[in-house]
């Protein structure tokens, strides 16, 4: 019986332990689909295994990670472009998921952009969309990982009728992943716009009783936070310091408009930023 079931040759290997490092002539072994082992290429060569594969030219390093996406809307690539981010949604995005959002819908979307992920080396991604249920079908069946925030919003949509009924949906989801190995299902409000400060408090509470992420759009623009500052007298960020949603398992995705006591704010509570630099350009939110 051999030892490994494949041993991969690469020109190089990029492993996570040791950080930092690029190992020339060095193999990786495969066992039951796990890395089994990384060795030099001269051992390699002598290892009892059922296949080896060379790589010439190639890389063999960790695969790649896309912190925040929504996965089925590469469906709408293309649409409403050259246009600033409110405008984009309200008169274009959400208006056309009230007339195409479905179970098929996302299933066929994330579908493409599981192919085009994994085709770049993707494998691992952090997404907030309807019907989280079907990516999450999908990626499982394509071997991805996968954080999955159900999403959060005061607006009927074709797959809650409003926050509440987002938060109830996405706990049952929650269950139903809880003990799989490589999905997992955490928060998702919208933005500090998009949904109520009681709905906001809620979550809160809740992911601090499950020790769940939370994962929002937050300081996408400069006009976002003169609406806050508008609409409550706080910055975006302030405000959920104020309700308990800053921790080390915040994710605050995007925050172009951020000042230095942002930053600090960050710091404090030890919650992380997601920059998006192509979807910042794409709808001239800042960099």
């Amino acid at each position: 019986m051999s030892q490994y079931d494949t041993v991969l040759h690469p020109d190089f290997v990029v492993p996570i332990i040791p950080r930092g490092q690029v190992l020339e002539a060095h193999s990786v072994a495969l066992k039951d689909h796990n890395i089994a082992a990384i060795m030099p290429r001269s051992e390699a060569d002598e290892a009892a295994a059922e296949q080896h594969i060379d790589l010439p030219g190639c890389v063999l390093m960790p695969g790649l990670i896309n912190l925040h996406c929504h996965a089925a809307m590469s469906l709408f690539r293309g649409y409403a472009d050259d246009m600033p981010l409110m405008s984009w949604l309200q008169q274009y995005i959400w208006p056309t998921e009230q007339k195409v959002l479905s179970p098929a819908f996302v299933r066929d979307g994330s579908d493409l952009a599981i192919a085009e992920l994994l085709k770049g080396g993707t494998t691992t991604l952090v997404d907030n969309y309807f019907f989280p249920e079907i990516t999450a079908e999908q990626c499982d069946s394509a071997g991805l990982r996968a954080l999955l925030n159900f999403p959060i919003i005061d607006m009927e949509t074709a797959w809650a009728r409003d926050a509440d009924a987002c938060i109830n949906r996405g706990l049952q989801l929650r269950d139903r992943y809880r003990d799989h190995d490589r999905i997992e299902i955490g928060f998702g409000p919208h933005s500090t716009y998009g949904v109520s400060e009681t709905i906001l408090n809620k979550v809160a509470m809740l992911a601090e009783e499950l020790d769940a992420p939370i994962h929002i759009h937050l300081q996408e623009t400069k006009e976002e936070v003169l609406s806050s500052v508008e609409r409550c007298g706080l910055r975006p960020i302030d405000l959920l310091q104020k309700l308990g949603l800053l921790s080390p398992r915040t994710h605050c995705v995007h925050m172009n408009a951020i000042g230095e006591q942002d930053i600090e704010t960050l710091a404090i509570h030890g919650a992380h930023v997601v920059h998006c630099p192509r979807s910042n350009l794409k709808l001239a939110s800042g960099i």
